[in-house]
């Protein structure tokens, strides 16, 4: 894997155990920071940290109140979980958002939470959600790309009837600024969904901020692109870097690292309280220093 323009930063704010005006506060000011050039939030519907029944934003309706503050920023959720909407009802949602942002949408799914993961399952019980198995998350998450992006580029009602969505009139309009629709970004790390990602991302997240396991995951993605004929090098590589704001050393030696292994998207992920003027420290501390370095 190898990445030769220099890479792109971003931030991420989860949406959870904290107040809209704070999260409203980093995104304004990092709309401000050049060096800043993505902002992400998350799609859960229940916190996955801290006080299980605290608060939670629901992560469309958030990202398009952000997108409505914010001017520059590409913005997006890292990412949505395909079992939560109906892919035709997402894709409206996301041309929505890719409307009110002026273009701006990255527009981010995967198949949802594993189901090895003890405490996943409880957010779809509470909200009536079918949990399904991963098999069919992963065949029902190929499905619904292709679903999306149709639903982008044709102007004309059509009918769709897929192994896992039957859908008669589909239309979505408007579509979205972006044509021929947002970049898709893809998360995951099994290998039926590396074959998802190779098949229709134009970015992969690694999902966790391991270097290492990234790395060998990304093997196993650039063997895929070979099988289906697609070159791995058009698929922009991401991961996710937790900013210490006691130890910024640390944050700055995993940038480098997953630069040099050639991760050319970086999301560094902001823990809450956010300190005020976060978004300048960041751009001083870690991305100006992060590049200086090299």
């Amino acid at each position: 894997m190898s990445y030769t323009a220099p890479p792109s930063f971003g931030i991420a704010t989860a949406p959870q155990q904290v107040a809209y005006e704070d999260l409203l506060r980093v995104w304004r000011e990092a709309d401000t920071v050049p060096q800043i050039e993505h902002a992400w939030a998350f799609d859960h519907l229940l916190p996955i940290g801290g006080d299980k029944d605290g608060p939670i934003f629901e992560g469309w309706t958030l990202l398009s109140a952000l997108a409505a503050q914010t001017t520059r920023l590409r913005l997006g959720l890292l990412v949505t979980s395909n079992r939560i909407r109906p892919p035709a009802l997402l894709a409206k949602i996301a041309a929505t958002v890719d409307v009110v942002s002026g273009g701006r949408l990255d527009f981010g799914i995967g198949a949802g939470s594993r189901t090895d993961i003890p405490w996943a399952r409880r957010e779809y019980d509470a909200y009536g959600l079918p949990y399904h198995d991963g098999p069919y998350a992963v065949g029902s998450l190929a499905e619904a790309c292709t679903l999306i992006r149709r639903l982008w580029t044709e102007d004309k009602p059509f009918d769709f009837h897929g192994r896992y969505y039957d859908l008669s009139g589909a239309i979505c309009n408007p579509r979205p600024v972006q044509r021929p629709g947002p970049p898709i970004v893809i998360g995951g790390q099994g290998a039926k969904t590396l074959r998802v990602i190779a098949e229709h991302a134009d970015v992969w997240n690694f999902p966790g901020g391991d270097v290492e396991a990234a790395v060998s995951r990304g093997a196993v993605l650039d063997r895929i692109c070979a099988e289906i004929g697609r070159d791995p090098a058009s698929i922009t590589r991401s991961l996710v870097v937790p900013v210490s704001y006691d130890n910024p050393g640390s944050s700055r030696d995993h940038i480098a690292r997953a630069v040099d292994a050639g991760f050319g998207h970086l999301v560094l992920s902001l823990p809450a309280p956010y300190p005020a003027d976060v978004a300048h420290w960041v751009a001083g501390e870690l991305i100006g220093s992060s590049a200086a370095g090299r």
